[in-house]
């Protein structure tokens, strides 16, 4: 028996910490200025007289996830369930922000877990990933980040996560390759000790790509 979900879901902002505006809005704000005179660009002409402080907004938003406490985000949502079959949580899209180029990749995470006599909310998982991808991220590191911090907080008697993503550094510079997907995948504990779990997962994973 699996769950199944589609959930995507946002950092709510009593999961944060201190969010007010920081002493360096305006430093960011005059960088971001610099940048467009060194484009070529005059950041005082309309259109652009306001974008500094958008940038800046939007950068906040972006890296949220520097900012989340895991343990209001997590707010004892870790329950006593008699329950050790496979829960499998797929589907759940996130953004995030190449560290190399600061250029978006996106796509979607599976993450699967075989409990030891706790489960978590399942609306937790898609905020765990979310607070992972708000971040300066390499997909390969999230996701490792998000298996890690699953087996510390719950731990389970393993953890599975498989990212997807189109990372737009590829897209629309370099070589510029369209389509191109990447994945990524970490396991632990049953999931990498144990050939026939490793297998249930991904057999999971086949039927959510086909639709079934």
């Amino acid at each position: 028996m699996d769950r199944i979900g589609t959930e995507s879901s946002f950092l709510d902002e009593d999961e944060l910490v201190d969010e007010l505006e920081g002493p360096d809005a305006e430093a960011f704000e005059a960088a971001v200025r610099r940048i467009l005179v060194e484009v070529g660009e005059d950041p005082d002409r309309p259109g652009l007289d306001r974008t500094p402080a958008r940038v800046h907004r939007m950068y906040r938003e972006l890296t949220r996830g520097y900012r989340v406490d895991a343990d209001r985000l997590i707010n004892g949502a870790i329950f006593d369930v008699g329950y050790s079959e496979m829960v499998v949580v797929r589907g759940i899209e996130f953004y995030s922000l190449c560290e190399h180029h600061l250029l978006p990749f996106y796509g979607t995470a599976a993450v699967a877990y075989i409990p030891d006599g706790r489960v978590i909310g399942l609306s937790k998982i898609p905020r765990i990933v979310e607070m992972f991808a708000r971040r300066l991220q390499v997909q390969e590191r999230m996701t490792a980040q998000i298996a890690d911090f699953l087996m510390a907080r719950l731990e389970p008697q393993g953890v599975g996560v498989v990212m997807e993503a189109t990372h737009l550094c590829t897209v629309m510079r370099g070589v510029g390759k369209q389509g191109t997907v990447m994945t990524t995948s970490h396991v632990l504990g049953l999931f990498r000790s144990n050939e026939k779990t490793r297998a249930e997962f991904l057999a999971h994973l086949q039927r959510g790509a086909s639709g079934a």
